[in-house]
């Protein structure tokens, strides 16, 4: 019986960048590197952000960039502060797709290898509230 999610494993072209984004931008703490060795398909390093465990393997960027994301819980009131922080470190923020209102707010951007991250402040509970009642 699956029990929940494990990880997350992202492949980067760089991994002192992707430390960046996961802790700087995103406030994660990194919690292990692998240095120079291998144990794994590469050399890799992994977070913990927000109480979910992040991997990240050095290895070729996605080719393009599509609509599969990672949406991560945030508040109402940080989607600004991250906006913020994500311009800064030079990430495309994208418009919002459209919503109902009282489904919460999202904050999309893509980071240097393709990868599209969403910071969503809803919940399902909401969204399946609003859905029944629109």
């Amino acid at each position: 019986m699956i029990q929940g999610l494990n990880h997350i494993t992202f492949i980067t072209s760089d991994l002192k960048r992707m430390s960046r984004l996961t802790c700087e931008v995103l406030g994660g703490k990194e919690i292990y590197s692998s240095g120079d060795d291998t144990f794994s398909l590469s050399k890799e390093i992994f977070f913990d952000l927000g109480g979910l465990w992040i991997a990240a393997m050095e290895g070729a960027p996605l080719p393009t960039r599509t609509y599969n994301h990672v949406a991560l819980k945030v508040d109402d009131n940080d989607i600004e502060t991250y906006r913020e922080k994500i311009t800064a470190f030079g990430f495309e923020v994208l418009p919002g797709r459209p919503r109902v209102q009282g489904e919460g707010q999202s904050l999309y951007f893509y980071d240097h290898d393709n990868h599209l991250f969403e910071l969503h402040s809803g919940t399902l509970e909401q969204r399946l509230h609003r859905y029944a009642n629109n």
